[in-house]
Parts: C-alpha cells; sequence; structure tokens
C-alpha cells in the first residue's frame, strides 16, 4: 500500500517534534509496519495509542486492521490525525488531551482482561510514568499486551536480571506479574529529530499474579530497597515495620544488597510480610 511520506506529511501541516513534550517523530513506514506486528493480529482489535503526533505509527496500526483510540495533547498534530479519520472514519478516534488525565478504562471500555492492546512511541517525558501506572491495580489488567518505545536505558531496565547494572525498581515492577522482552531495537537516525539516545521497543504480556502479594507493599520494599542500594538490607528496610523479621523468616542475609534480591525474593518477602 502506498502512503505519502510522512516527511511530506509534517512539511504539509509545518510540523516540528516539541522537545518540551518529548516528541520525536518516526518517518521510516517500514519501521513502523514492524512496530505495529509485534503485538501479533490486530485485526478487529483495539488498540490504545499515546502521543501519536503526526499519525505515523497510527496509520501502522489502522493499515494492520486494528481500531485505535489515540490520545494527543499537542493540538498542532489534530490536523493530521484529522486526514487519517477521513480515510478510516469508522476505525479511529482521537482524543486530545494529556494521557495522565485520561481515564483510559472507561474510554475503551475495559470492564475485564483483554480490553485493548497499548501500542505507543511514548513521549519520552512521560513514559515511565505511563508505564508504572499501566502495571498497577487490579489484575489481570484491562490491558492485553503493552508495545512500548522507550530510550534503550530505560528499556534495559525494564527486562535486566538480578545482579546487572540495570536491575532495580522498574524491572521488579515490570516483571513480578508480567513477562517484558525488548522487540526490537531502535537506532537514532530512525527519528526526526534524532534523539542522543538509542531507544527500543519493549512488548510486555501480563502472567498471573503470585497470590497473597500486595501491589503498594511490595513497590513499598523496593522504593527502600533501592532508594539507598549500596546499603545492606538490614538498613535500607530498617524503616519498614517488620521487614528484618520477615527477611530472618525466610533466610535471606540481611547483609545481602537490593540488587542481588531476585524478583521472586522480593515478591515473598512482600507475601511474607503481608501476612506477618
Amino acid at each position: 500500500m502506498s502512503h505519502e511520506p510522512l516527511r511530506a506529511v509534517i512539511a504539509r501541516h509545518g510540523l516540528s517534534a516539541s522537545k518540551a513534550l518529548g516528541q520525536n517523530f518516526i518517518l521510516d513506514r517500514q519501521l513502523l509496519s514492524r512496530i505495529a506486528a509485534i503485538p501479533g493480529d490486530l485485526a478487529g482489535q483495539t488498540v490504545y495509542e499515546v502521543g501519536p503526533g503526526p499519525g505515523g505509527l497510527t496509520h501502522a496500526l489502522l493499515d494492520a486492521g486494528a481500531n485505535v483510540i489515540a490520545v494527543e495533547r499537542d493540538r498542532r498534530c489534530l490536523p493530521a490525525l484529522a486526514e487519517l479519520k477521513v480515510e478510516f472514519p469508522e476505525r479511529l478516534r482521537m482524543i486530545e488531551g494529556d494521557a495522565l488525565d485520561i481515564d483510559e478504562r472507561a474510554e475503551v471500555g475495559a470492564g475485564s482482561f483483554g480490553a485493548a492492546h497499548i501500542v505507543a512511541n511514548l513521549p519520552y517525558n512521560v513514559g515511565t510514568a505511563l508505564l508504572l501506572r499501566w502495571l498497577a491495580g487490579p489484575w489481570p489488567p484491562w490491558w492485553t499486551t503493552l508495545t512500548l518505545m522507550f530510550q534503550r536505558e530505560v528499556a534495559e531496565r525494564i527486562v535486566a536480571g538480578v545482579g546487572t547494572e540495570h536491575y532495580g525498581r522498574l524491572a521488579i515492577a515490570a516483571q513480578w506479574r508480567a513477562s517484558p522482552r525488548i522487540a526490537l531495537l531502535v537506532h537514532r537516525s530512525s527519528f526526526t529529530p534524532p534523539p542522543k539516545v538509542a531507544s527500543a521497543v519493549v512488548h510486555i504480556v501480563p502472567v498471573p499474579a503470585p497470590e497473597g502479594v500486595d501491589h503498594a507493599l511490595l513497590e513499598r520494599l523496593t522504593a527502600a530497597s533501592f532508594g539507598q542500594r549500596r546499603k545492606m538490607l538490614r538498613q535500607s528496610l530498617k524503616g519498614v515495620p517488620g521487614a528484618l523479621d520477615a527477611l530472618a523468616t525466610l533466610g535471606i542475609d540481611s547483609s545481602r544488597r537490593a540488587e542481588m534480591l531476585s524478583v521472586a525474593e522480593f515478591v515473598e518477602l512482600a507475601r511474607t510480610l503481608g501476612t506477618g
């Protein structure tokens, strides 16, 4: 299928990526089609997209047969998206607003698991905040999968293994009841303007949550542990009531540091603390 080059779309609408909004536009339609293919067959599926910009990824998702709900706060981009609305009147719905303020469950009609895939070239300045929001809350979640563009360093933090340089709170948040992987590395030259760092697309699939674990308690434990990551657990967790006793109950050496405690061990610690 032949499409107008995205560079021409951007020029025609006088668009430029806003640094304040964390924008970087992808112009390569083949790359955008590869990203749209990562979640699998999207024909007839609902996709929730944040930060569509001039609509390159939006178009790829629509070409894949998806019904797209696109949230854009930059009013400059709305005319370009309106052109897509004319082309796909029944399958594209645009919402003008800040994704952090949108009730996405209500927008997609999420009453249960599997209401929508989330696919987005996320604005860098809100990407992590949105990810943590989507990873929180009731489980299974309302979304089916997450396919999200991040700075490569953030992507590596999401998939990091215990004891590695990037292992920390974000890895545990993403891995204790979901399975993340880096699906695609994206060179900085793929964007306009080129960012200073490389990027990566992360694909996240929810898995059954461990029983008896409170998300808020696990988050409190990881915040305390990694807030002072170079300290031993006996020091970093002394401010969390019952945490040191829970370590002893589980036979976890309190002289270990947070970066050497596996996701499974943090889960067990939260479970023990919650039932103690």
